[in-house]
């Protein structure tokens, strides 16, 4: 495995991390979910992302409990709020209460002390910067909290969320996690550049773009245990279902098996090419995949290479 710094902090963290999103907690059976975990572990992934809302604390749960048999200064663990978690008008967003409340959630059900990295899952336009900053800086220095983190945030929000750090000397939020992959490439115009400015790293969720950079999709194909054939997930992955993306999957893997290695490799190495980006976070329902998605950390892109892919994807 390889390691990268998390945007300018010290923290070191794998390359290839493993998430929970839509997976461990349901889809996935605890003792395979077990299994996939201690595989990335072994394979020296030190990265698993989880959040409150996956599966409302199951994804958590599950993968604490199958790291909990490893020293805890070994592994990165992370943790989320924003999105609801009951009816209650006080059950979402980013307030005090909410994200107090969370987190100690959270650690109950990870039955840990702290988490490495809180992220705001969400931008929350109902509560002042202020408030859920202050909050978190609060936590951090109650030691429940290492590393302040948001997800899916604009460029202009995390310049927001800067200078009101600076001015009320908070804690800065060092990652962003957002989706970034060869068919959603949003982060490259604004989010990484303002990223760059103020030393924020890019941990990226779905790098293979929910299973379509897989190419088990060709076509419109749809098999019967994939995440566009079961009614929970779908809607996730519909938007990367059409003709424009398929043709694209095709030309890929055409480069994929010149250079002898699995598409998945391509689009993981592709992403890693990106210095900004400290992790790409993969979201695998067996050890195999695990296995499979790691060799991306010894794929070198050549110029050439990555002029293909450009002329490709554009």
């Amino acid at each position: 495995m390889k390691y990268r710094r998390l945007g300018r902090t010290g923290l070191k963290v794998s390359e290839i991390s493993l998430g929970s999103w839509l997976t461990y907690g349901k889809t996935v059976e605890d003792n395979i979910a077990e299994k996939t975990i201690h595989k990335a572990y072994e394979l020296g992934i030190n990265f698993f992302d989880s959040a409150n809302v996956y599966e409302r604390g199951e994804g958590e749960r599950v993968m604490a409990a199958a790291l909990k048999e490893y020293p805890r200064e070994s592994y990165v663990i992370t943790t989320k709020a924003f999105w609801p978690m009951g009816e209650g008008p006080n059950d979402r967003g980013l307030s005090r209460k909410h994200v107090t409340e969370q987190l100690h959630a959270s650690l109950k059900r990870m039955k840990l002390d702290y988490v490495d990295i809180f992220y705001c899952h969400r931008y929350d336009p109902e509560t002042p910067v202020e408030e859920t900053l202050r909050t978190i800086d609060d936590l951090v220095r109650q030691g429940k909290i290492l590393y302040a983190g948001v997800s899916e945030w604009t460029a202009a929000q995390i310049e927001e969320a800067m200078r009101v750090a600076d001015k009320y000397l908070l804690n800065r939020i060092v990652v962003n996690q957002p989706v970034y992959n060869m068919v959603n490439r949003y982060i490259e115009n604004e989010v990484i550049p303002v990223s760059e400015k103020y030393g924020v790293g890019q941990v990226v969720f779905s790098p293979l773009a929910q299973g379509v950079l897989t190419g088990k999709y060709k076509g419109g194909k749809v098999p019967e245990d994939s995440r566009a054939a079961n009614d929970s997930t779908n809607r996730f992955i519909s938007k990367f279902m059409n003709d424009d993306v398929y043709s694209k999957v095709e030309k890929l893997e055409g480069v994929a098996n010149d250079l002898n290695i699995t598409l998945p490799e391509l689009a993981l190495a592709w992403i890693l090419r990106q210095e900004n980006v400290a992790s790409a976070l993969i979201g695998a329902s067996k050890p195999e995949q695990v296995e499979q998605n790691v060799k991306a950390i010894d794929v070198t892109l050549s110029t050439d290479i990555l002029e293909k892919i450009e002329g490709i994807l554009a």
